[in-house]
């Protein structure tokens, strides 16, 4: 049986469906990771093997509805599926354990729990700490402003956009370890949650009666404007990279690459996932009048984007260039 592919959430939805109680293996995958393509040279071949087993294909960054509702957040990643349920995940390229796997769950009767190792994390409560620090207004949301996930998101949307509220965003149906991490860090079960300065305002119950009593205003920061906002987050930093993901996960192949550029020189840097901030996202195009990411400021002042990076790495500029940050 071929490897098909998914290239919408309705298509991928009935081919789970259709499956019934057939096994189902789904690969995220993206195209700049080399990886990926090794492992889509295993698929086809285990496909060859295992006529009963569905087999597949979803580009993560171009579905992103179906890698947000499997917490996919690296490539690539293996989805295991039986009866519509998730019964199983691999991440990383092993093709010996996924092969196993597809062996294992074709033909199990019950669902064996994925016990793959993790790879070294920063501590969660400092992780969490930056997070609800990481904007003036944090809230912690299932999915995005643009497509909620859930009804207490979507109201607490309407909420602070009715108050014309300046916010950014974390999806936790991204980030399981947040999800649930965050939930302890602030003795608050339920989500969505507010954080103004990085104290925790409330839910969406609070947040309605602050802002039915007047309340709310007060208690979240004086807004800046947009410009402000990222003139001080170019300057956050001596050497700060805007990219999709962070260092330890790039989110796209660009920006991939220039963290390994960066990583082979001395020189410390910061990161900005610009897929948490769409407010930032959208507008350092307009300040910096570079259309693309990544972006790579030094002190303050837009070196480039990968092509430039590249270019001063050939010419050996770039490390004077960065040190110069320092």
């Amino acid at each position: 049986m071929a490897v098909v592919e998914g290239k919408s959430l309705s298509e991928f939805d009935e081919i789970v469906k259709n499956a019934g109680s057939s096994l189902v293996v789904v690969h995220f995958w993206a195209d700049w990771a080399q990886q990926c393509a090794q492992m889509n040279d295993v698929m086809a071949e285990l496909a060859k093997e295992h006529l009963q087993v569905k087999f597949v294909k979803v580009e993560a960054e171009a579905v992103p509805e179906i890698s947000e509702r499997y917490e996919v957040v690296a490539v690539p990643t293996f989805i295991f599926i039986k009866n519509q349920q998730k019964i199983d995940r691999l991440d990383g390229a092993h093709a010996p354990e996924l092969t196993k796997k597809v062996q294992t769950l074709a033909s199990a009767a019950v669902f064996p729990s994925t016990t793959a190792a993790a790879a070294p994390k920063e501590d969660l409560n400092t992780r969490l700490k930056k997070l609800v620090n990481s904007a003036p207004v944090m809230l912690f949301m299932k999915g995005t402003p643009e497509a909620p996930r859930c009804g207490f998101s979507r109201k607490m949307i309407d909420l602070l956009s009715g108050q014309k509220v300046r916010f950014s965003y974390f999806n936790i149906l991204a980030d399981e370890e947040v999800r649930q991490g965050l939930k302890t860090f602030s003795n608050w079960p339920t989500y969505p949650q507010l954080y103004a300065n990085g104290e925790l305002l409330g839910g969406l119950d609070i947040i309605k009666e602050m802002a039915e009593s007047g309340d709310l205003a007060s208690a979240l920061p004086q807004t800046e404007t947009l410009e402000d906002r990222l003139k001080s987050l170019i300057n956050k930093g001596q050497v700060t990279l805007f990219m999709k993901g962070n260092r330890q996960e790039p989110r796209c192949g660009f920006s991939k690459q220039i963290i390994g550029i960066l990583n082979d020189t001395s020189v410390q840097y910061e990161t900005f996932d610009i897929l948490q901030d769409e407010e930032v996202r959208q507008g350092l195009k307009k300040f910096s009048n570079w259309p693309t990411y990544p972006q790579l400021y030094v002190k303050g002042e837009l070196i480039g984007g990968l092509d430039i990076v590249k270019e001063l790495k050939e010419s050996g500029e770039l490390e004077s260039i960065l040190q110069n940050g320092q």
